[in-house]
């Protein structure tokens, strides 16, 4: 399992919102304070095309975690404190075995996992 965001609660506690594989093929399922909500299959792929950029190997980063995907397949959140930052930020990065790894800001990947998460969910029979 992988925290991909935080979330303050109304009585000011974090939150964590996780991500992790629920069967051996690569099924996902996000991870939120009020339960687990399955993935559609490709979702995190899609979600990391429309938002992500080219991943820098060369930019300075800290390792924070890592989700083997399987089939080659691996998501990491790293931490970037870029020169004109005051704060790091963290990022999440789809490592692929053949293609280039795109890179997101966390934040951005987990809104949108939950939202099409959500969707999901409300139109299964």
């Amino acid at each position: 399992m992988l925290k991909i965001h935080e979330l303050t609660s109304a009585t000011g506690a974090l939150e964590g919102v996780f991500l992790r594989v629920i069967a051996p093929g690569g099924a996902l399922e996000i991870v939120e304070p009020e339960g687990a909500l399955p993935l559609p299959e490709g979702v995190l792929e899609k979600v990391m095309q429309r938002y992500g950029a080219p991943f820098d190997p060369e930019a300075p980063i800290q390792m924070v975690g890592e989700l083997a995907l399987g089939a080659d397949r691996r998501l990491r959140q790293v931490r970037h404190l870029a020169g004109y930052d005051v704060i790091a930020r963290d990022y999440l990065v789809l490592d692929v075995a053949e293609g280039e790894s795109l890179c997101a800001l966390g934040t951005t990947v987990a809104g949108a996992l939950q939202f099409l998460a959500r969707a999901a969910q409300r139109t299964a029979p």
